[in-house]
């Protein structure tokens, strides 16, 4: 009875000592930064394709985060600025208003920009247009963590594009800055403030994007080794002095993520990020990997080394919030803003489908006929890529019924070869459109008033103009295909092959911070990686 006993006292000790190990192990009730990181055309499958090759920032993510790998935006078009606009408002286009990276202002008859914004100012390149969230429509998860007014928090835009910093932090946010090409400054707007704060002021005249000056971009040695290649490869030489050239060069290479991760890692040092007493958010996003991609295609060397660079970029600002805040007191969110096309010769060498087609065919062909029926006017006012926006004052004037005119504009584009589908506004309106995949997207992008006339989809793996290169923006798979990766001690770590919507991603943010979710959000609760407490 004596050895049970004691038996039974150490295994009592033992519970003891792992409920008070297991207890202290428990993560904060709230995270103290969210941590938003969206990388600029970046497929899924470049986390399987070089996963091997990966040591930093992805290689974290992928063995100690949540790692979603069916994960889709369920919208056309999958272009840069609703992918943002989607990621911390969970809102399709239908519903945030943001339906492309510009559309016509039907009121003024001009092509505007998501962000554009006559009424502000940009601050560090006046001569810039202004921009801010003022055209979207729904509420993001800083918005929804603002709202809830609990405890002070900030949030803050980062990237080198405008829209990418400004769309998924939303209105309320305290900053968001972009680079601009013409002076190599971060810049903002006076929606968010009357001068520029003195630690960026600082950082602009630190010139720390002249770093580069000169500097080669060379096959990183990870690369070579994967790929045989002996000596490195140099794939760009920066120009030898700053300037509009320079800054665009860095632009287009790993310069630009390295300008900034180091503008963000200051962000988060200055604005002390993680020390507000509530739960501030950070949204980071490398435009990088899109420039570099649009140019050489997803099976590109460059692309390949591209993605092992920004493997070791994201590790460099991981260990800096480690550092300044802690990755156990930081929830990282991981993904992308579309995915990208392979080229047409790359498919074509691989005797897969695809070609390029010509978008002033798409314009002339609809221009023929309705000057061949109407009479011979300027029928089109403006377009985004292929979606023409027909003049409605004309053809009011006119006396003509606008659901015949578009009828007959897309009966002039239905024989060009290669176009798959051609649907028009009042198609899309009224609901008259075959069940599938694609349809659904396409519904999902309609927000009347801002969209084009017309919806022209090709075949898969057709692009429109442009002699090399690829791009992006179509309702199919390798366009919407993207990680959705969560990190931090409030999820459960592992793979998780159901589909899911870049959507969620937000609701999910919101049931775990306890705020409201946001407005827009068609998304679920990702309630599979969250452990049962």
């Amino acid at each position: 009875m004596k050895r049970l006993a004691r038996r039974l006292s150490l295994l009592c000790v033992i519970a003891c000592a792992v409920f008070a190990q297991t207890k202290t192990a428990a993560p904060p009730v709230q995270p103290k930064l969210v941590l938003m990181i969206v990388i600029d055309q970046f497929r899924y499958d470049y986390l399987t394709r070089f996963r091997s090759e990966y040591t930093g920032g992805l290689a974290r993510l992928l063995n100690q985060g949540a790692v979603f790998t069916n994960a889709h935006y369920e919208h056309y078009p999958t272009v840069t600025a609703v992918g943002h606009s989607t990621v911390l408002t969970g809102a399709p286009p239908a519903i945030s208003g943001i339906v492309s990276n510009e559309w016509l202002d039907r009121a003024t008859g001009k092509m505007i920009t998501s962000v554009s914004d006559p009424s502000v100012e940009t601050l560090g390149a006046p001569a810039r247009q202004g921009a801010s969230p003022h055209r979207l429509l729904v509420s993001t998860l800083s918005d929804e963590i603002k709202m809830a007014d609990r405890s002070p928090n900030k949030s803050i835009g980062m990237s080198l594009k405008d829209r990418s910093a400004i769309l998924p932090v939303g209105r309320m946010a305290d900053a968001a800055f972009w680079f601009d090409n013409d002076t190599g400054n971060f810049v903002s707007s006076t929606y968010y403030m009357k001068e520029l704060p003195a630690w960026m002021a600082e950082f602009n005249r630190s010139r720390f994007a002249d770093k580069f000056v000169g500097a080669e971009w060379t096959s990183s040695s990870r690369f070579e080794r994967s790929s045989g290649t002996r000596p490195r490869t140099v794939y760009a030489t920066m120009p030898a002095s700053p300037g509009k050239a320079y800054w665009e060069a860095v632009y287009r290479s790993p310069f630009g993520n390295d300008v900034l991760a180091e503008a963000a890692m200051r962000a988060i040092d200055s604005e002390k990020l993680g020390a507000s007493g509530g739960t501030d958010v950070l949204s980071v996003s490398f435009s990088s990997n899109d420039a570099i991609g649009h140019f050489v295609g997803p099976d590109s060397p460059e692309v390949h080394d591209m993605c092992l660079k920004t493997d070791r970029v994201l590790e460099m600002l991981l260990q800096f919030v480690d550092k300044k805040v802690g990755l156990a007191n930081t929830l990282v969110v991981m993904t992308a803003d579309h995915g990208v096309a392979p080229s047409p010769e790359a498919n074509e060498k691989r005797h897969m489908a695809g070609g390029r087609l010509s978008s002033a065919a798409i314009m002339k062909a609809v221009t023929d006929a309705l000057n061949a029926k109407y009479g011979v006017e300027k029928w089109i006012v403006g377009r985004e890529e292929v979606a023409p926006y027909l003049d409605r004052d004309l053809i009011r004037k006119k006396g003509l019924d606008l659901a015949a005119v578009q009828v007959t504009a897309a009966e002039a584009i239905r024989p060009i070869p290669h176009i798959a589908r051609v649907y028009t506004s009042e198609d899309v309106r009224l609901g008259r459109l075959p069940e599938d995949y694609i349809t659904r997207r396409i519904r999902n992008g309609f927000y009347e008033g801002r969209v084009a006339d017309l919806v022209v989809i090709a075949e898969p793996y057709y692009l429109f103009d442009g002699k090399t290169g690829t791009s992006h923006g179509t309702p199919y798979n390798y366009d919407s295909h993207v990680p959705v990766i969560f990190l931090g001690p409030w999820v459960r770590t592992g793979q998780y092959h159901g589909r899911v919507m870049v959507n969620d991603i937000a609701p999910t943010l919101a049931t775990m911070l306890g705020v409201e979710t946001p407005a827009g959000s068609i998304g679920r609760v990702l309630n599979e990686m969250l452990p049962v407490r």
